[in-house]
């Protein structure tokens, strides 16, 4: 390919692009293929030769779309939301077209200093004080392991430098709530903590982490010899958006010294809202912090924003220096292959810059309090509705529901029933939303916060709900 076809491809794949958002609402919302249908659309072998990409990009509908999920659909509901502005997709073609290497300073210039730039922006939207420097990772995943790697490392002395967990130390333990999303298990995992160290602290009527239960588990592992280490607290858990008090775990990590990690990975984006911080309060003392603004906020995936207190402690951690990495700057620069744990970087705060100056806090703001205010009108739907029950308080944008046929309460029949709710709703096309289980009640999920979700298609996924549920009856 040369550049004027590219240029010309490239025309024609923007085109498409803007075509598929305009139409994006028309389309079924989940995927309705079967396993192995997009498959079974290809050659088995590769092609022997070139020159036609024109017709990849030709077949884009008729070979990928029918098995997209359209996660930017306007009726989409389930999991969390996951915008990618038209900002953002052409920030990702700049940093494509550039192929920028930004593992340290000196391989591109930009590339770290524009990431400086929208870390201290974003830390600033979000009211995070300037004790945090701020790193893009690729996930909330990443930045919850590598902070329970510095957790592991402060406890243990740095043992890393040298026999590591092989040391024969006592065991270090993890606390998070019983409610905290399945990352923070495989991190501590990875971690090398080991499923027998990873403490499961119980929750109050609303799945928030209940203090005297974290302090009772530390005061049982110290008496057995064992070391805390960490706790991770949760603002906006991924089931329920229940928020973890941060302020009473911050005092109990402490006084016990305890490395503590705050997971915000959705509801990082609500603290653009000055009165939505009380949610997070006492989050300055944190040691690490991790949310997405690839979830909420509408910077494309993948980027996850990781704040740490000490970012020394954090390069010491992650840090290896051989010489065929060292530059003539390094005294007097950032070199961000040293605050995670893959070397090679891409430029991923181009697309955040990009969506940044396209959408302003002012409108960004604006687009999440109409997210929470459709979250509210929902709920209060459910709770005034006959035959509908509303598991969970709804802080935020998602609403934990299900319904409940006059006189019935097994469990399992209602699990059935709700299960084929979903069912109906989701293969219908009309909306998405995700079946769940809480404490051992089948719910359903609707999560809110695609840009392009208004009142009426809120509206609408109730009506599918209602309707799913009478054709149940």
């Amino acid at each position: 390919m040369d550049h004027n076809e590219f240029r010309r491809l490239g025309h024609q794949l923007v085109d498409w692009i803007a075509d598929y958002r305009a139409r994006l609402g028309e389309l079924p919302v989940m995927s309705p293929a079967e396993p192995g249908a997009i498959r079974a659309r290809f050659p088995v072998e590769p092609p022997v030769e070139g020159g036609r990409l024109a017709e990849a990009v030709a077949r884009l509908d008729e070979l990928i779309l029918p098995g997209i999920t359209h996660w930017n659909h306007p009726a989409f509901f389930a999991y969390f939301p996951s915008n990618t502005s038209l900002a953002s997709v052409l920030g990702d073609l700049a940093c494509a077209g550039l192929g920028a290497q930004g593992m340290s300073w000196q391989t591109s210039p930009a590339a770290t200093e524009v990431e400086q730039v929208v870390m201290d922006w974003l830390r600033r939207m979000v009211g995070l004080p300037e004790t945090f420097q701020g790193v893009v990772q690729d996930s909330a995943s990443t930045s919850t392991l590598t902070a329970l790697l510095c957790a592991r490392e402060r406890t243990a002395g740095f043992a890393q430098e040298g026999a590591g967990l092989q040391d024969g130390g006592a065991p270090m333990t993890v606390y998070a709530s019983a409610q905290a999303h399945s990352s923070v298990e495989k991190a501590a995992l990875l971690a090398g903590f080991g499923r027998a160290h990873v403490r499961h602290v119980g929750v109050d009527a609303s799945f928030a982490l209940r203090p005297e239960l974290l302090e009772a588990a530390i005061a049982e592992d110290l008496a057995a010899g064992r070391r805390p280490c960490a706790v991770v607290a949760c603002t906006g858990t991924t089931a329920t958006t229940a928020l973890d008090p941060i302020a009473a775990v911050a005092e109990i990590a402490e006084r016990h010294r305890l490395w503590l990690h705050v997971d915000a990975a959705l509801a990082g984006t609500a603290m653009i809202l000055p009165e939505c911080r009380w949610m997070w309060a006492g989050v300055e003392r944190a040691d690490s912090v991790v949310w997405n603004p690839h979830k909420w906020m509408g910077i494309g995936f993948d980027f996850s924003a990781f704040h740490v207190r000490d970012p020394g402690h954090l390069g010491r951690v992650m840090s290896t220096n051989p010489s065929y990495l060292r530059t003539a700057q390094d005294g007097r620069v950032v070199n961000f292959r040293d605050w995670g744990i893959p070397l090679g970087r891409r430029f991923r705060a181009l697309k955040a810059w990009f969506h940044l100056v396209d959408e302003g806090v002012l409108a960004m703001q604006a687009r999440i309090r109409r997210d929470l205010e459709n979250a509210r009108w929902l709920a209060e739907e459910v709770d005034r509705a006959d035959g509908w029950e509303r598991l969970a308080p709804v802080p935020l944008q998602t609403v934990c529901l299900r319904h409940v046929p006059s006189g019935e309460r097994d469990e399992g029949r209602l699990g059935a029933h709700n299960l084929e709710i979903a069912g109906r709703v989701n293969r219908s096309g009309r909306a998405y939303v995700t079946p769940s289980l809480l404490e051992g009640k089948q719910m359903i999920r609707v999560s809110i916060g695609a840009t392009a979700t208004e009142r009426r298609d809120v509206e609408g996924v109730w009506a599918a709900l209602g309707a799913a549920a009478d054709a149940r009856a």
